[in-house]
């Protein structure tokens, strides 16, 4: 990737170039709802409430984001009201309003529309998580007959979980019946944090094509047996553990995903 290309540029250039590649269009998804977009506002947000600037199309009715600050500049060409929010953000607020999304409009290769329906489906899409497991399995193995879209969609997903588990170890299990799956084991998870971590794992398993079933999610404490039973034979993914800040600032609109801006 060079300075001047970003990842939603190389996902959306992967999926021109493959229009029959479903894995292709699944990675730019997930590239655009991981992103932070810079999205263009009729005047400066008021508090949570903002007002995006709204453009009538053939196609419909669109808001405009761009992944760089740069290139909204450049779309406007003078200073206008942003706002920066998370793709996954932004869906959700536009979800079932019918409202699409014009994405780096005239100033990148990437400039795209997804109209409303795509929209709504990212949105759903982002929703879904593998059921969390209190089961007791028979046996844990190494992990095999996954694909590597798998490892490193998860790899690239608990790298953003900054600080909400110390580790994750991702196994195979027997179960008593002789059933087999895999087990996506967080240790020492925040209590608060464990749905966005069990939604994060079944968002790599989402856009790596991969059926929901074909993992759960558990958390146990570092200090438990089972514990270490996880890290004798599975794949060990050490989340990143963010030093303390000096002071928290006051957070601005769109960093919640629990709370994004009020649309006016």
């Amino acid at each position: 990737m060079t300075k001047a290309e970003t990842p939603i540029d190389l996902a959306h250039a992967a999926m021109e170039g493959g229009p029959e590649d479903a894995a292709a269009r699944l990675r730019f998804y997930e590239r655009v709802a991981d992103g932070e977009l810079y999205l263009l506002l009729t005047e400066e947000a008021q508090g949570e409430n903002i007002t995006p600037e709204l453009f009538t199309l053939e196609a419909g009715r669109f808001v405009l984001a761009f992944d760089r600050e740069d290139r909204l500049a450049q779309f406007a060409g003078r200073p206008v009201p942003y706002v920066a929010l998370s793709g996954r953000v932004l869906a959700q607020m536009l979800a079932g309003q019918g409202i699409g999304l014009g994405l780096n409009l005239d100033v990148a290769p990437s400039a795209i529309l997804i109209p409303p329906d795509a929209v709504d489906w990212l949105h759903t899409t982002l929703g879904h998580a593998p059921e969390e497991t209190e089961a007791r399995f028979a046996e844990f193995t190494a992990p095999a007959g996954l694909p590597e879209a798998l490892i490193r969609a998860l790899d690239a997903k608990l790298a953003t979980a900054a600080g909400l588990a110390q580790a994750a170890f991702l196994v195979g299990t027997v179960d008593a019946a002789g059933g087999r799956g895999h087990l996506l084991g967080f240790v020492d998870a925040i209590e608060a944090a464990q749905g966005a971590l069990a939604k994060a794992a079944g968002e790599a398993l989402t856009f790596s094509g991969i059926e929901a079933g074909a993992m759960d999610v558990g958390f146990f404490a570092g200090d438990a047996a089972v514990t270490a039973k996880l890290a004798a034979v599975g794949l060990r993914f050490d989340l990143p553990q963010p030093q303390m800040p000096e002071r928290i600032a006051p957070a601005a609109p769109g960093r919640d995903p629990d709370k994004p801006p009020i649309l006016r």
